[in-house]
């Protein structure tokens, strides 16, 4: 089984997508032979060797061990070779971790130093909804790792992390976005133009990265890593091979997808060269702010006249936050509810005596839903269930509770939710912008020293 964890991009896999058996060149490599074998070594007293652990980069008053970066590849070549991904080289895949690593200590440390900390208790909750979106138990959820070799300890301090660079990014960035009257009516207006035509585009992209303040040598250092990725591609090297090996972007080493993108969600550079090109071809190096982009057309479609939101009836059972009622009883007498349900038991009646919610007099019933209405937690677990399925206890900011989706339909978005649609593809839009421009800002503010090449 594969676990799928939103707040590890590495380890995240589209359900839809199963793993595929290795082929080519990362089908004959096993990732114990991909370790790094550079190590320090002094002689033992029974005439053997004993290796030492070094230092690879040393990033402000923080360090990078040989040991911390072999743990990484392990565990990346795992996952690309489950993928059926083929393997950078070993040189190139390192080095685009180190960097990769270098990049998160200088978000945790700055995160630490403004004073963003994560409890165990908020650390708990985030690992049972990791596990709770895998449809696993806490116990079987740490088998499963176990059994991928990534130890308990170490997870959840990186589970920790990335929840603590999620709230540094919210307040450096989120908090800073705004979206204008005038910028949602001009994405209206251009949605209305562009309603029949060809307008969702699935892509994949690579991105090399050029510093803030860069010198001409670096601008010209970049291009060429740019130029020497779309050879590659020209060769007909695989997409994500080239990707895992050239791009800087954080979804390098999962082949570069962004899944279907608006039009109005992209930017320019990228819908005029994709408007160039047929499904399954490569744009020439496009240039932006942040550095050297090459896109990929996966598919492309067209976009109905009236565009249409995917509704969910739902109904609930809430166990409310209370004084006297913990997390692991309240879990417990939802899951006890639901298994009398599952036996026969009618939904409604038992939502009557035992929710919390004021829905509880309608016997859970929520309505139709849109997306956006409901907390995120609710929305996604809503979002997973097939009709008539009845979700496993989901935790949200209320309280704990059961899930039954009744049936979807596909409405029409009124002129509100029109609006609300449109201000949110722009505060995407922007929001991705901010971030990359952060991130490579907190990357030039660090002093960086690289030491993997010594020996």
């Amino acid at each position: 089984m594969m676990l799928a964890f939103s707040a590890m991009p590495v380890f995240a896999q589209s359900p839809a997508a199963a793993p595929a058996k290795p082929s080519g060149f990362g089908a004959s490599i096993q990732p114990d032979a991909f370790k790094i074998d550079t190590r320090l070594t002094v002689p033992s007293k029974a005439g053997g060797i004993i290796q030492l652990d070094r230092i690879i980069a040393v990033v402000n008053n923080e360090v990078i061990t040989l040991n911390d970066l072999n743990d990484r590849m392990s565990s990346v070549v795992k996952q690309l070779q489950k993928q059926g991904t083929a393997l950078p080289a070993q040189d190139v895949l390192q080095k685009q971790l180190l960097e990769q690593m270098i990049n998160t200590q200088v978000q945790l440390q700055e995160a630490k130093e403004t004073g963003i900390r994560v409890d165990d208790g908020t650390l708990d909750k985030t690992l049972q909804r990791i596990a709770d979106e895998n449809n696993v138990s806490m116990t079987e959820f740490r088998r499963l790792l176990e059994q991928d070799g990534i130890g308990w300890p170490k997870f959840r301090e990186e589970i920790r992390g990335e929840v603590m660079m999620s709230r540094l990014q919210e307040r450096e960035i989120e908090g800073n976005i705004a979206v204008t009257e005038a910028e949602i009516d001009t994405q209206l207006a251009l949605e209305a133009r562009e309603a029949t035509a060809d307008q969702e585009f699935r892509l994949a992209h690579i991105l090399v990265q050029v510093p803030e303040q860069a010198t001409s040598e670096q601008i010209e250092a970049r291009r060429k890593r740019a130029v020497q990725a779309l050879g590659e591609l020209r060769k007909g090297t695989e997409f994500a091979q080239v990707s895992a090996q050239f791009s800087d972007a954080p979804d390098a080493l999962q082949g570069g997808n962004l899944g279907w993108r608006a039009s109005g969600r992209m930017p320019t550079i990228f819908l005029e060269a994709l408007n160039k090109l047929k499904s399954g071809e490569v744009s020439e190096i496009l240039r932006s702010a942040n550095g050297f982009h090459i896109v990929k057309l996966l598919d492309k479609r067209g976009r109905t006249a009236t565009p249409q939101v995917q509704q969910s009836h739902a109904r609930h059972i809430l166990i409310g936050l209370k004084s006297g009622v913990s997390d692991d009883d309240a879990r417990e007498r939802l899951k006890r509810l639901r298994e009398r349900i599952i036996a026969g038991a009618d939904f409604a009646e038992l939502a009557k005596v035992h929710s919390d919610d004021p829905s509880s007099s309608k016997g859970g019933d929520l309505g139709w839903i849109s997306p956006g209405d409901t907390v995120p937690e609710f929305e996604r677990t809503l979002t997973q269930l097939k009709e008539n399925e009845i979700s496993q206890p989901v935790q949200t900011q209320y309280g704990w509770h059961l899930v039954q989706l009744l049936e979807r339909r596909s409405e029409g978005l009124s002129a509100d939710r029109l609006r609300a649609a449109a201000r949110n593809a722009i505060r995407a839009r922007k929001v991705e912008d901010a971030r990359q421009d952060w991130v490579r800002q907190a990357r030039d503010r660090a002093f960086v020293e690289y030491r993997l090449e010594e020996k």
